[in-house]
């Protein structure tokens, strides 16, 4: 039996018990890098445990992969990728465009996810056939945009810094072709795609938990998602998401 809308808004709420009230309350923070800096807080944590019971006590036969505690069952069917807090550092500097990304993968493959802001109350869900915005605005289905082309998109990135040597220069060579780049609201910026309010994403490094749910999302509201040489993006990578053909086809032979 496959989990339903109604399972992955439990999940979300269960997560935005642990998240709302430790945002912009001072939480601890950990750093998990012994040279850099990539911050983990007890919010991070306690979120994920409270996704996990939820699976566990109504889909034990499922896997999971999540950021912040041990993945098991990889090879199983059906497998959950957690992220509790992707953007972290937005939460801890109290900026409200992190998110709580929840995942399901069947045969290897993302079908369904949710991006959950609870702090401005907007949930993104596919469903394994469209893509939905709920928000305060209301609920609707919901469809990238074709912008036409790279010299018309608007751009996000989380920052600049997160390329080095090669790829710096590669990603700076779409962003000189672009309209307008932004930076700095992590898997909102995936949102905003999906939702059509914007054409390109590009980031690298990323882990399957960075793009498990989000990569249904996109595909589901029209638009593209895969790592730059044109694979399919379950197992991260360096990653480009477009909402339309035309822009992603532009955008990709610069990476490449």
């Amino acid at each position: 039996m496959l989990p339903d809308r109604a399972f992955f808004d439990v999940l979300a709420d269960a997560a935005s018990q642990e998240t709302l009230p430790r945002f912009r309350a001072g939480t601890s923070v950990t750093n998990k890098l012994a040279s850099g800096f990539d911050p983990v807080t007890e919010a991070d944590r306690a979120a994920e445990l409270a996704i996990r019971a939820e699976v566990a006590r109504r889909f034990p036969e499922h896997g999971m992969l999540g950021e912040e505690h041990e993945s098991f069952g990889l090879d199983r069917d059906h497998v959950w990728v957690i992220d509790p807090i992707d953007g972290t550092r937005a939460f801890i500097s109290g900026v409200p465009v992190w998110g709580t990304l929840i995942g399901f993968y069947t045969n290897g493959r993302a079908h369904m996810g949710m991006v959950d802001q609870p702090f401005t109350g907007e949930r993104y869900f596919a469903d394994g056939e469209r893509s939905w915005y709920r928000g305060p605005d209301g609920e609707r289905q919901i469809r990238t945009r074709d912008c036409g082309s790279l010299s018309d998109a608007i751009l996000f990135t989380t920052s600049p810094h997160i390329f080095e040597a090669e790829a710096l220069a590669r990603y700076r060579a779409v962003e000189e072709k672009v309209r307008l780049f932004r930076y700095g609201v992590d898997c909102y910026a995936y949102a905003l795609l999906a939702a059509g309010h914007v054409d390109l994403v590009i980031e690298n490094s990323l882990k399957p938990y960075d793009v498990g749910a989000l990569i249904p999302l996109i595909e589901q509201a029209g638009g593209i998602i895969t790592t730059w040489d044109g694979g399919r993006p379950e197992q991260g990578g360096d990653i480009i998401a477009a909402g339309s053909r035309a822009v992603y086809e532009e955008a990709r032979a610069l990476l490449a």
